[in-house]
């Protein structure tokens, strides 16, 4: 029996003025699996989860949410369950790492906030001590986590993540994506990531697309990417 995608995109363009970021991009996601997103710098693997949240316009093409055609709006794109953590772990540096919690809890009432908290403690134990702290204090590494689980708080279906392990030290890389791949398993959520370490991406992800200048050159199985040359020919600029 063929699984239906979770989330679908068809043939997407983006122009940013005259520079084409994505160039008829196709690329799905089905339930509870993991798929990265990896190329060279300025491929446009950034782009296609922004199209997926509508914070990048879309020229033409579609963007399917269990394959109905959707139109991309932030809020309502976190309705139907996508929660996007951009890159450079971004929280509210002033805040507690409660409040930031909190501000990621759209549509959970009081009685089930802290229930949520509780969650998030659970599968991000360094964080629960720092609960009252103001997150501007925390590590990078518990600052991504923090990152992670306000996208976490309105329990989606899908997670995007945007290159989760940048600037963090070898340590923490290997806590993200661990704590990626407990997501993954024990909450069943999709996860589509884009990643610069190829090796951690290529360990956690199900599927593979790989994107130069705008375009899919490549896609398959983790195994098989890892087996081909289309990496080393993307990286070395033979595509």
């Amino acid at each position: 029996m063929e699984i239906e995608p979770i989330l679908n995109l068809k043939d997407v363009h983006i122009h940013y003025g005259g520079v084409k970021a994505l160039d008829g991009v196709s690329v799905r996601l089905d339930e509870g699996e993991i798929v990265a997103l990896i190329g060279p710098n300025g491929a446009g693997k950034s782009t296609v989860l922004k199209a997926i949240f509508g914070l990048a316009p879309i020229e033409s093409g579609k963007v399917l949410w269990c394959e109905r055609e959707v139109r991309p709006i932030p809020h309502e794109m976190v309705k139907r369950g996508i929660s996007f953590v951009p890159q450079g772990r971004r929280v509210f540096r002033y805040l507690s790492v409660r409040e930031n919690l909190e501000i990621g809890s759209l549509g959970i009432t009081r009685k089930d906030l802290s229930q949520k908290i509780g969650e998030m403690m659970d599968i991000f134990p360094d964080l629960k001590p720092k609960l009252k702290h103001k997150s501007g204090h925390l590590s990078g590494g518990q600052q991504q986590m923090l990152a992670i689980a306000r996208g976490l708080m309105t329990d989606p279906r899908v997670l995007l993540l945007d290159e989760p392990s940048l600037g963090l030290s070898p340590k923490f890389v290997k806590e993200v994506f661990a704590k990626i791949q407990e997501i993954n398993k024990q909450k069943k959520t999709a996860i589509m990531i884009v990643e610069h370490n190829l090796q951690s991406a290529l360990t956690i992800a199900n599927r593979v697309y790989v994107l130069d200048k705008g375009k899919i050159v490549a896609k398959a199985t983790s195994q098989d990417i890892t087996e081909s040359d289309i990496l080393e020919r993307v990286f070395l600029g033979q595509i």
